[in-house]
């Protein structure tokens, strides 16, 4: 999804490796790289180091945001950065935010369980099925959200069983196959 102002928003649903402890502490994962999205979008490793460098060399921080409203900043990212599965986020919802609070108890209910990237595209291209690769991005803002564009990864919460575990692991299997047969 595109605004105005040629920022982008990419979806991910929290996978198993994002965790929430103490109510308020939150990291995990909010790209993988190499995984097509809903949009047919494809993030390259490394799509993300420019951009972070620039904001640790102008001492800025991305933001988090409650569904990608910039008059709602909900907590700190104390850490984002890329490793060789996709970009990590580590940070805190605000206690003393009303919609920090929100937040904190939408995710332990279940009833919230994505992360979406607010970004510009400065370099992409296409690949033979026609899917955008994303090469260069220059990241904004990490936000909560209720709809995430990548399946395969979602929030995991206290006391799943491996049951659910197992059968949101082959809904997001289908989800990608999905989206690969319609994007050939």
């Amino acid at each position: 999804m595109t605004s105005e102002t040629g920022l982008e928003q990419k979806f991910c649903r929290f996978d198993d490796e994002l965790t929430v402890t103490e109510g308020t502490k939150i990291e995990g994962y909010a790209s993988l790289f190499g995984t097509c999205d809903q949009g047919g979008d494809i993030v390259r490793k490394g799509a993300y180091a420019a951009s972070l460098k620039r904001l640790n060399t102008e001492k800025r921080r991305v933001k988090m945001l409650w569904q990608h409203d910039p008059a709602q900043p909900i907590g700190i990212w104390d850490e984002v950065r890329e490793d060789e599965k996709g970009l990590y986020v580590k940070g805190r919802l605000l206690d003393s935010v009303g919609r920090g609070r929100e937040a904190a108890a939408l995710i332990e209910a279940g009833a919230i369980d994505g992360l979406s990237i607010g970004y510009r595209t400065v370099k992409a291209s296409k690949n033979d099925k026609g899917r955008r690769l994303l090469t260069e991005l220059e990241l904004w803002e990490v936000s909560l959200v209720t709809f995430p564009m990548l399946p395969s990864a979602r929030v995991g919460a206290k006391g799943e069983t491996p049951e659910v575990d197992a059968l949101r692991e082959l809904a997001a299997a289908f989800e990608t196959a999905r989206c690969e047969l319609a994007r050939d």
